[in-house]
């Protein structure tokens, strides 16, 4: 697997032109959706003279499409914006642009990020990178697959409920989802705006570094983000880690469990401990998470309705045909699904009952969270109970899909930073990762965690 190291000394048209004939010769996986050939080749000529430098000059990355961003449309896999042409680009395009750093496609995802498999897309679903009749995980499976394929050395993704995690651990590669408000979500179509947050996957941890301390400050656009505490660090020996029980039950895959004691072992043998701790909030985490995200969801998607912007279904004679056609047609069924559960939750007679309940169930799992973090310095745990699972599998039991999240949904509720780390392979030769958690702001230590281990290996 190339670094970002690797390409910083090299020409920038080459890379770029590496980059796209490797996409093109992997275009059987779907991972995207389309390249920025034209744009990506006339920046990098701009680099190469010595126009455009920076800690990324010349690395060419692939964002997942839901940023905007210039040099094809921006679809976030939907009908609703096949032909959608962005007017300005997400910020954090613009500062990795700005470091030198040059996009070369969008990669494929759920429409609108609603899923966990990468099957929802309107355009078709992506393979994983290591079992083509595997799912890539999602939302962000594009991404993830693109970086473990080796045509970037990183790609951006969004996570709300473990779209980032999740496909990391599912391809063999590093994804981490940083605390919430840590990177701009302007430019990003919205999901979930309380828990969307802005990531990426690498190789490895130094390049996660990397990245994130590019990406990561104050946005005025943005007022939920946060002032910039992203600085790369290291870790000593004896930090207290807690191995969260409620997550290595006997419904996780005995592989699955496997992996991450191993990667518990290693941790001790470097020094640090590791003792079980109980998250009780964890089980109804998930049934806060489809109330909670739905909510959202419904409110960020009506402004989808055929007038503005986005798709606009023909030959209607009313405004609500209008509305009506214009949204059947765009959304499909997971993105209506959720629609229209969030619309039941908020609504009169219901909102108590539901939506007020899961936002006060949310304050006692932060609550749970917060008291750990009081006696222990990181948790760790699966990513996922099972590695990928055959392409079609979930897809006819929504229910069944959505438990792929149960363990990735809690961090996101409680707005905290965590990361997918590779742990290794099942019998089989899947992919297996663990999930790292840390207190809020505390992204970094996360990832310096992570590379120690990283180079203990590298040694041994």
């Amino acid at each position: 697997m190339t670094k970002i190291a690797d390409y910083l000394s090299n020409s920038a048209v080459e890379n770029v032109k590496r980059a796209i004939a490797k996409a093109q010769e992997n275009e059987d996986y779907h991972a995207l959706l389309a390249l920025t050939e034209t744009r990506a080749l006339e920046r990098a000529a701009k680099v190469d003279a010595g126009l455009i430098t920076g800690r990324l000059k010349g690395v060419p990355f692939v964002v997942k499409d839901n940023f905007l961003a210039f040099g094809a449309p921006t679809t976030a896999a939907s009908k609703m914006l096949e032909k959608f042409d962005a007017p300005l680009q997400a910020t954090a395009v613009e500062k990795l642009e700005a470091e030198g750093a040059i996009c070369i496609g969008k990669a494929n995802l759920d429409a609108f990020a609603h899923g966990g498999s990468t099957e929802n897309s309107a355009f078709g679903p992506t393979k994983n990178a290591y079992d083509k009749s595997k799912v890539a995980g999602g939302s962000s499976g594009g991404s993830a697959v693109v970086t473990a394929l080796d045509i970037v050395p990183f790609a951006l993704g969004s996570d709300t409920g473990g779209s980032i995690r999740e496909p990391a651990s599912f391809n063999d590669v590093y994804g981490i989802k940083p605390t919430y408000g840590t990177v701009s979500r302007y430019g990003v179509v919205a999901m979930a705006s309380s828990t969307d947050s802005i990531g990426c996957f690498t190789t490895n941890a130094a390049d996660a570094e990397l990245v994130m301390s590019v990406m990561a400050g104050r946005d005025p656009k943005d007022m939920t983000t946060l002032p910039d505490f992203f600085a790369p660090t290291e870790v000593k020996p004896g930090q207290k880690i807690g191995l969260v029980k409620d997550f290595m039950t006997d419904d996780v895959d005995p592989e699955v469990r496997a992996r991450v004691n191993d990667y518990v072992a290693k941790l001790r043998a470097a020094g640090h401990s590791v003792e079980e701790v109980e998250l009780p909030t964890a089980k109804y985490a998930l049934a806060i998470y489809y109330i909670v995200v739905p909510a959202e969801v419904s409110s960020n998607l009506a402004r989808y309705d055929g007038v503005r912007y986005g798709h606009r279904a023909e030959g209607v004679k009313t405004l609500a045909e209008l509305y009506g056609r214009s949204r059947d047609e765009g959304f499909v069924t997971e993105n209506k699904r959720r629609i229209m559960i969030g619309s039941y939750v908020l609504s009169s007679g219901f909102f108590d009952a539901y939506y007020l309940q899961a936002q006060k169930a949310r304050t006692l799992l932060i609550n749970e969270f917060d008291k750990l973090f009081e006696n222990y310095d990181a948790l760790i745990g699966p990513v996922a109970p099972t590695p990928a699972f055959a392409i079609g599998a979930n897809t006819a039991d929504p229910i069944k899909m959505y438990l792929a999240d149960i363990m990735t949904v809690p961090a996101s509720l409680a707005g905290l930073p965590a990361i997918s780390v590779p742990a290794g392979e099942t019998e089989g030769g899947l992919p297996v990762g663990v999930q790292l958690i840390g207190k809020r702001r505390d992204d970094a230590r996360l990832l310096a965690l992570a590379k120690s281990l990283e180079s203990t290996e590298a040694k041994q």
